[in-house]
């Protein structure tokens, strides 16, 4: 782990969420399925997300109760008045997943070789770089 730029960057990044979920909240014209298509992740995913961060904590968040803090309502109540998906939009949101799928595999790979890069020696062994 680096050493934080900011000695309150985890206040900062609390900061920014709520920034984040007033502006979704206000923004309820922006639908779930033009979010994913978009960027990739919706008001669901930070939903997950924030239930995913307190599995371990003393007072872990059902999905439910999630979706609840990140919609500030009951998610049927939000679900109701949206309008169903076009096909277009969820061919959209499908390719959108499937680049994520994409962008993570690469960034794994790029962890990988960076610790394979930090596992070897400096130099290879004689034996390799020496001709026989």
């Amino acid at each position: 782990m680096t050493d934080s730029p900011h000695p309150q960057l985890e206040q900062l990044e609390a900061a920014a969420f709520r920034r984040l979920l007033e502006h979704l909240r206000l923004r309820q014209d922006v639908a779930n399925i033009e979010l994913m298509a978009t960027a990739g992740f919706c008001r669901n995913c930070l939903a997950d997300w924030l239930a995913e961060a307190s599995v371990d904590t003393p007072v872990p968040l059902t999905r439910e109760e999630a979706r609840n803090i990140v919609y500030a309502e009951p998610y049927a109540a939000f679900k109701a008045r949206q309008l169903d998906a076009s096909p277009e939009q969820e061919a959209r949101m499908k390719a959108s997943l499937e680049e994520n799928e994409r962008v993570r595999k690469l960034a794994r790979s790029r962890e990988l070789d960076e610790e394979l890069d930090d596992s070897f020696p400096a130099s290879d062994p004689p034996q390799i770089t020496r001709p026989r």
